[in-house]
């Protein structure tokens, strides 16, 4: 295991992320398991260990809290997230806090963020009635926290809108980094804003939840005959490793045949070459089969609805590749009169386009994938009542 710098301390390059842990018939964490997976990772280096209220229905906190305690607290740092994202009148942030406390087993956590600033959670994490920044702060005074961060899925003008007021708060940022998402989610821009304001950066969906472990027959023959002994899933963790500012790379691993091949990964960093790279993120390209809209934004200034056209475009490429409500809840933050469906179809955007986007198709095409995907609100409701005999 290699390690990175950060504030005179040593982390491991991996982090074992606990979203994904191995499940029992019953959907219950398989604590025997995730037990061996802690102990080979304990024992060949691996010290940062991420779980959030949420992950497992409440459990995740509880079975990492109990698998970890089985060590001596110096071989470990054991992050959470608060879930202001889902914010209600349930959710002050000092029983939260408390109950994570309880629950993982620890007076203090190494590491403490602030769960998915995006669009529609920005302005509760801004809000002065919630004073969530300034709780928070104050249990870093107190050393219940050892650095404070946040975990971010918000577009770069929206990250960058939460830096510019909390930026100066902000230990770390956490981000959904990976070669197919250079692009299509512009990680590249969010890497250049979080350098440029010296946040260090913790990634997240390094393999795009396993999308990128599987290639075609094609485009994996392309990259063994550049490292033949590379595994597919390696591939998405050396794009990462000489990334500036990356620090930890977190995995979400449910078994341990992946725990052990991403330590093998990690053994040492040997990051691509640059025409490695090249055919790596074309390789993203073809996996994408996105709408290929450039943002020249020429259908927006035509639009009678001032619809956001190309930032439309951009979410239905992204759910076309992994509908989930976590993107559309993002998309859910906009007013109803910007949504897809205010579309009027009238092709004025559509004759604007220099690619020759059918973009009322489009659009028609996005309003039908949201509803399909379950909104963020039942997400969380359904969530909340599983995890109360965990939380409680």
């Amino acid at each position: 295991m290699y390690y990175n710098d950060f504030q005179g301390m040593k982390l491991s390059a991996l982090g074992f992320g606990t979203m994904r842990l191995p499940q029992l018939a019953d959907g219950t964490v398989d604590e025997s398991q995730l037990a061996q997976m802690t102990a080979y990772a304990i024992e060949h280096g691996v010290n940062y260990f991420d779980t959030a209220y949420p992950y497992h229905s409440g459990q995740s906190e509880v079975a990492i809290g109990k698998a970890l305690s089985a060590y001596d607290r110096d071989f470990w740092y054991l992050a959470t997230k608060f879930p202001g994202h889902q914010i209600s009148a349930s959710y002050d942030p000092a029983p939260v806090f408390e109950n994570q406390l309880r629950k993982c087993g620890v007076d203090y956590f190494d590491f403490y963020l602030l769960h998915n600033v995006n669009e529609a959670s920005v302005s509760t994490y801004l809000d002065p009635k919630w004073k969530i920044i300034d709780y928070f702060k104050e249990q870093k005074r107190l050393g219940r926290i050892r650095y404070l961060g946040f975990s971010s899925h918000a577009n770069t003008d929206s990250l960058k809108q939460f830096l510019d007021i909390a930026g100066a708060d902000m230990e770390f940022c956490q981000i959904q980094l990976n070669y197919m998402d250079w692009t299509l989610q512009d990680a590249k821009g969010k890497v250049a804003l979080l350098n440029e304001r010296n946040i260090p950066i913790w990634v997240m969906e390094p393999v795009r939840g396993g999308k990128l472990c599987s290639l075609s027959d094609t485009d994996a023959t392309r990259l063994k005959a550049l490292r033949p002994e590379e595994g597919i899933p390696a591939w998405g963790f050396r794009f990462l490793q000489d990334i500036p500012g990356v620090t930890v790379t977190l995995s979400g691993m449910s078994n341990m045949q992946q725990m052990e091949e991403n330590i093998a990964t990690f053994a040492s960093p040997e990051p691509l070459t640059a025409a490695e790279k090249e055919i790596l993120l074309d390789i993203a390209e073809g996996l994408k089969d996105s709408v290929p809209c450039t943002a020249c934004r020429y259908c927006v200034e035509e639009c009678p609805q001032e619809l956001d056209i190309p930032t439309l475009i951009s979410f239905y490429n992204d759910l076309r590749i992994t509908p989930n409500p976590v993107t559309s809840l993002r998309l859910e933050s906009f007013p109803q009169e910007k949504q897809p469906s205010a579309c009027l179809g009238c092709g004025k955007c559509a004759k604007m386009c220099p690619q020759s986007i059918k973009i009322p198709d489009v659009l028609k095409s996005l309003t039908a994938l949201l509803e399909t995907i379950p909104k963020w609100a039942d997400v969380s409701r359904e969530r909340e009542e599983a995890a109360k005999k965990w939380n409680g």
